[in-house]
C-alpha cells in the first residue's frame, strides 16, 4: 500500500512538483486530504495548477494515472515520490 509522507516532494504527472506539508481530515464529511504546495516552476505547456497552497482528496492523490486519457504518460501514478 502505497503512503504519502508530510516533507515529501511528489511530482505529478503534468510535471510540477507538489511539496507535500501534512495531510488532513474535511471537518464535514471526515475524508482524509492531502495538504501541499504546488511549484509549477519549469513546466511546459498548460497546466491547470498554478503556484500555490491546495489540498486534494488523498485517494485521488494515490490514484494512477487515467492512460486511456492520458495515453503518453509514462508515469503510473497521478503523485510520485521524487527520490
Amino acid at each position: 500500500m502505497r503512503t504519502i509522507r508530510p516533507n515529501t516532494i511528489y511530482r505529478h504527472f503534468k510535471g510540477f512538483k507538489a511539496y507535500v506539508i501534512t495531510l488532513a481530515k474535511h471537518s464535514e464529511t471526515g475524508e482524509d486530504l492531502v495538504i501541499y504546495v504546488c511549484d509549477s516552476s519549469g513546466v511546459s505547456g498548460n497546466s491547470d495548477h498554478q503556484d500555490g497552497i491546495y489540498a486534494r482528496p488523498l485517494d485521488m492523490f494515490l490514484s494512477e494515472v487515467d492512460h486511456d486519457k492520458y495515453p503518453d504518460v509514462k508515469q503510473k501514478y497521478r503523485f510520485e515520490e521524487v527520490k
